[in-house]
């Protein structure tokens, strides 16, 4: 049975699917436009977009505002009839004037975790851009929407659920994550009627997609027939020919075996998960004092913070997958090979058509 459409607002998406936004540089124009081109809505992520300009660390404002808005220019032009969005998280410093940005290139989606995007409702008023708050309990999809409601009278375009699963930064506890107890199922049933009230008062639907550890199209069907209205899917599209980080980066995702993807501890004060390598063994042996600050993230201090999380991302993401920081999903090291965006996709919604009814 086909799979139902992606209904966001104004936005229809042909297949049910988000791509998540991974940073630094993992899933720029390139990647959001192969996915939004099959049909999905491709994210661009904000986290050191500029990490390539040339005044990166002399004018880091500059460079980040500068090169999303290139990002989202780009995307635009590789998927002129696609669904193009940005992720831009809450504790960046940067966080209000990389939302402008976007804004201002008129992006269609705006999605923000990391913390509670109280305001961002104001930065989009008038305009067409949706904006999705990220949540990780029925607590949270609660709170955001009394929050937006009460003080801007405006009810989420959507939510995106993340498991314990994800890859990246978490919004659990370590035992939470590490106990495997808590089940993206049972957290989505929970949004549901966490939402449901604030949906019949404004007479509005708040589509809910779920995210961490989906690599299979029956995972899809299954979380459809729960009440999801989509997936947000990041780990199984880095090995691909579009992803814009580096080949070796891409490799390894390829060359992990699943244990390889363990849980670590940001800077930034939240449980992440990545893949072992030289990098955090050193980590796990001392303090690495960070070389060069740009101070992108509000709860990082640079005097006795473990490491840069920047400089990490970066050096992994441009092709030093030993000396930085790699993240990823629980399902890394399921894929073994390269391919493309169209095979992923398509891959995963024929099987999710096999068994959806």
């Amino acid at each position: 049975m086909k799979l139902p459409e992606l209904v966001i607002g104004d936005l229809i998406a042909k297949i049910p699917i988000i791509q998540g936004g991974m940073g630094v540089g993992v899933s720029l124009s390139n990647l959001a436009a192969a996915v939004a081109n099959q049909g999905g809505i491709g994210i661009i992520s904000g986290v050191q977009t500029g990490f390539r300009e040339p005044d990166f660390y002399t004018n880091n404002l500059a460079a980040n505002v500068r090169a999303i808005q290139k990002e989202i220019r780009k995307a635009k032009e590789l998927a002129p009839k696609g669904i193009i969005g940005v992720n831009i998280m809450t504790v960046a410093t940067q966080y209000k004037e990389l939302v402008e940005a976007a804004v201002r290139e008129k992006v269609d989606v705006i999605i923000a975790g990391s913390g509670l995007p109280k305001d961002l409702p104001k930065y989009v008023e008038g305009t067409k851009t949706k904006i999705i708050p990220v949540i990780s309990s029925g607590k949270a999809a609660k709170i955001m929407s009394k929050l937006w409601t009460r003080n801007h009278g405006y009810l989420p375009d959507a939510m995106i659920l993340e498991g314990p699963k994800a890859g990246g930064h978490l919004g659990f506890a370590k035992e939470v994550i590490t106990e495997g107890k808590t089940t993206l199922s049972t957290l989505l049933k929970e949004v549901l009627e966490a939402v449901h009230p604030f949906e019949k008062e404004y007479e509005k639907k708040i589509p809910i997609i779920v995210a961490g550890g989906i690599r299979e199209g029956e995972e899809i069907a299954q979380y459809l027939k729960e009440g999801a209205s989509g997936v947000q899917i990041s780990t199984v599209l880095v090995p691909t020919v579009e992803c814009d980080a580096h080949q070796k980066f891409k490799e390894a995702y390829v060359n992990a075996d699943p244990e390889d993807a363990v849980i670590v501890q940001s800077p930034v004060g939240l449980p992440g998960r990545a893949i072992q390598n030289k990098f955090l063994d050193r980590i796990d042996k001392g303090r690495i004092p960070p070389v060069r600050c740009t101070n992108c993230i509000v709860p990082c201090d640079p005097k006795d913070t473990l490491y840069c999380i920047s400089d990490a991302l970066i050096v992994s993401v441009t092709g030093d997958t030993d000396n930085g920081l790699i993240f990823c999903g629980s399902e890394v090291g399921k894929t073994k090979e390269i391919t493309t965006v169209e095979q992923v996709l398509k891959r995963l919604i024929s099987e999710a058509e096999r068994v959806f009814a």
